[in-house]
């Protein structure tokens, strides 16, 4: 508290810019992700847009809940204009994002760094001990993604827990945090757990690496997929 008696503000403040790359990125993904489901699953425009606007500010708003603090993303405008026109523009270029796998994988590691990177950056700003910090930035990072499929009925294991989702984003948090304590400022420290999130993300996407629950629950939904497809015998 100051003198005054009133609450100190956080040293450390997020860029609006920054906050709203991230939003930008994250709508464009989660639009991505939504529009590439057909059958029954197949969502209109609409409901594309909303999955795109819900993982752009899905991991700000959580962050903030858990801080208890004022919610960035609905102090202005900008934050819920930047992720409409981000849901759009992924919605819009679908057909040519989806056909570079690369773009979106590398897409989706950046996302989960720079708002796991925020997240911790701010719950450290505001005196959070170093595991909770941490945690605040891992919930920050997956929080869009986990409201993303809750909000489409996908079960959230097999989305966060295969190809390290969840354990990239702890490496990269935990790595701001102790950084910080050893005398890093909190924007070089955010800058190591962006780059330590996407590198690890990336690289178990491309050596397909993954946790052992999440090997069985993709073998049982391969399976359970090609028990429906019917086997045509040879005459």
């Amino acid at each position: 508290m100051d003198d005054n008696g009133g609450v100190d503000e956080p040293l450390f403040m997020i860029p609006l810019w920054a906050d709203l790359t991230a939003v930008a990125l994250g709508g464009v993904q989660g639009a991505l992700f939504a529009s590439g489901f057909q059958g029954q699953r197949r969502l209109d425009l609409l409901g594309v847009g909303i999955i795109g606007i819900v993982m752009g500010m899905g991991g700000g708003l959580i962050r903030d809940l858990l801080l208890n603090t004022t919610l960035a993303t609905l102090q202005t405008n900008w934050y819920l204009i930047t992720a409409t026109v981000a849901a759009l523009v992924g919605m819009l270029l679908a057909g040519v994002f989806q056909r570079l796998n690369g773009l979106i994988v590398g897409l989706d590691a950046l996302v989960i760094g720079l708002f796991g990177a925020f997240g911790t950056s701010k719950a450290l700003a505001f005196g959070i001990p170093i595991a909770p910090a941490v945690f605040i930035g891992v919930c920050s990072a997956v929080g869009g993604g986990i409201l993303r499929d809750v909000i489409m009925g996908v079960p959230v294991s097999i989305m966060h827990v295969g190809s390290l989702y969840a354990v990239a984003a702890g490496a990269g948090c935990l790595t701001l945090a102790v950084g910080h304590a050893f005398g890093l400022s909190l924007v070089v420290a955010a800058i190591v757990c962006i780059v330590v999130t996407f590198v690890i993300r990336l690289l178990a996407v491309i050596f397909d690496v993954s946790l052992p629950e999440q090997r069985r629950l993709y073998r049982r939904k391969v399976a359970v997929e090609t028990s429906a497809i019917p086997i045509v015998k040879p005459e």
